[in-house]
């Protein structure tokens, strides 16, 4: 199953981090979804085991929804008071989502953790 463009953003802008380096091509993105460009509010939050691990929303903004989401993917990753910034393994084992907070309501979409969708790359192969 592929990943929607909103929780692939999500998912770089902690791996930006976590890798330090840069992966996101912010004009490349504009200019194939320029939806993108568009005000909107995002949250985003990080499971572990099911539970609560980190969390960051904009109740509004004047952020293009592209920055609100990497900003808040960051934030609920590294800078969530509550929480330890998320380790490498821990992130692997995650689940995100996105919400979009529109006029027409919440939009949520979750992610499952990368271990999960890409068990052959992390198992042992014995012979």
């Amino acid at each position: 199953m592929a990943r929607s463009v909103l929780l692939q953003l999500a998912r770089d802008s902690i791996t930006e981090v976590i890798e330090a380096k840069r992966l996101i091509n912010k004009n490349a993105l504009l200019s194939e979804y320029p939806l993108l460009a568009q005000s909107v509010a995002t949250g985003v939050n990080i499971y572990l085991n099911g539970e609560l691990r980190g969390s960051a929303h904009s109740d509004a903004t004047e952020k293009s929804l592209l920055e609100d989401l990497v900003y808040n993917a960051k934030k609920a990753a590294f800078e969530n008071p509550r929480y330890s910034p998320i380790t490498t393994s821990e992130y692997i084992d995650s689940e995100v989502e996105v919400v979009l907070y529109t006029p027409d309501g919440e939009m949520r979409e979750r992610d499952p953790s990368l271990f999960a969708t890409n068990r052959e790359k992390f198992s042992i192969h014995l012979e």
